[in-house]
């Protein structure tokens, strides 16, 4: 089943044709065995399934899946469907492709009326509006759907008025589906108890064109619209921190224009189990914006190790010089990437400040529109949007060692002294 799921389009219309009516009803209707592992519940004693996922994940079928398996399971059923308004539920949850009109069965049709559809166990679901939660208040359920909380609007008192009223049966159940954004109301459930979570990103899906997820993934690979809609990432800004996620997203660019400079800077670890090695490559353009050209940043390895990767990095990029934090190792650092490269022009600088008030003034630079990152650089931006303004470091890793070898790439191009000007081309 899986195989087929799976395979060529035309594979399967030939094998779909080659079987009785009866037999292609049967083979459709066993959605355990079409389904990917996300779109299940990997766990069985939950109170809430939170399915956090990216676009085309197949959030919306999943559900409507558990809740129509749940109706003919428990045909006395009274189950919630809420939505962000009642035209999304009525449009996606109900009669939307993956909605719960389409997951019925042939021989158990579904009738709506008004708001309320009844299924053809005798359980009804009945239609709620987030915009509207107070109508939550004294009906009770059995069962419920909230989709898309994190676009719900002051969506807190439909919440709680739906859960205060989840108390009909020996086990009342919720599935909660949405793409993440940082809103309060996904933080809370979140941290609530017996809450079982399933991540998932857009191409988990077999089943979506590989011409679609071909594009998306070149579009928005890595920028922040892209791991939170494609990814099903929830991404936060830090209170306080140097860096926004906005920020950064404003500073985007596709390329960069003729470049005067280029330097690649290391923020050597400090012993081989440590930290990564942090190695950036930036260039000064023309137009005298700062570009940030590639974050080539390694972790495991030894000093000759990350000596060839600056090395490389060097090459690619065609680097006038290597900027490297000489705190951690003082000289060995210019003698180890000597070793791997002869001609590679060196200079060591230290580090007399903590790694937030260098930052300081190169967040500064960004701030006023003079910096470009070329492409997307994820885990460069994680740490850079995790510098928090007076002296602390809230991101991912224990320090910041990508952030702080951008730091010093562009402080040397922008903030220090500069060699003679000469255009070069990417």
């Amino acid at each position: 089943m899986r195989a087929l799921a799976r395979a060529d389009p035309a594979i399967q219309a030939a094998t779909l044709a080659a079987l009785s009516p009866a037999q292609r009803r049967e083979l459709l209707e066993r959605w355990e065995r079409w389904a990917h592992a996300g779109q299940l519940p990997s766990a069985q004693d939950w109170r809430i399934w939170l399915i956090l996922a990216g676009r085309g994940f197949g959030k919306t079928r999943a559900a409507a899946e558990w809740v129509s398996d749940y109706a003919r399971r428990y045909p006395e059923a009274r189950i919630a469907l809420v939505g962000a308004t009642l035209d999304d539920v009525h449009r996606v949850m109900i009669g939307g492709e993956g909605g719960l009109r389409a997951c019925a069965r042939e021989q158990e049709p579904t009738v709506l009326k008004g708001d309320v559809l009844h299924f053809a166990s005798g359980a009804r679901g009945f239609a709620y509006s987030a915009e509207a939660g107070e109508k939550l208040r004294g009906p009770e359920h059995h069962a419920g759907w909230c989709d898309e909380i994190a676009k719900w609007r002051d969506g807190d008192a439909a919440w709680d008025n739906l859960t205060m009223g989840l108390r009909l049966g020996e086990r009342p159940q919720l599935v909660v589906t949405t793409t993440p954004r940082p809103v309060a109301l996904l933080r809370r459930v979140r941290a609530l108890p017996g809450v079982h979570e399933t991540v998932g990103r857009t191409r988990d899906n077999p089943h979506l064109p590989a011409s679609f997820v071909e594009a998306v993934t070149a579009n928005y690979a890595g920028t922040r619209l892209g791991r939170q809609e494609l990814d099903g990432e929830l991404i936060e800004d830090v209170a306080g921190a140097l860096w926004t996620r906005a920020e950064i997203e404003r500073c985007r660019v596709r390329g960069a224009p003729a470049l005067v400079r280029v330097v690649v800077a290391v923020d050597p670890p400090a012993s081989a189990e440590g930290d990564a090695c942090g190695i950036v490559a930036a260039g000064l353009g023309s137009d005298g914006r700062g570009y940030v050209l590639e974050d080539a940043s390694a972790g495991g390895l030894t000093p000759d190790g990350w000596a060839r990767a600056v090395a490389g990095c060097a090459a690619r990029h065609g680097a006038d010089r290597v900027v490297a934090e000489a705190n951690q190792g003082g000289a060995m650092v210019e003698t180890v990437l000597r070793t791997a490269e002869a001609a590679l022009p060196v200079r060591l600088v230290h580090a007399s400040r903590g790694k937030v008030a260098r930052a300081e003034p190169v967040a500064a630079l960004y701030e006023q529109g003079r910096v470009g990152h070329v492409g997307a650089f994820p885990e460069l931006e994680d740490q850079l949007c995790g510098l928090v303004a007076g002296g602390g470091y809230a991101g991912p890793g224990r320090s910041p060692d990508r952030a702080d070898a951008l730091v010093w790439a562009l402080a040397e191009l922008m903030l220090g002294r500069r060699g003679p000007a000469s255009v070069r081309c990417l």
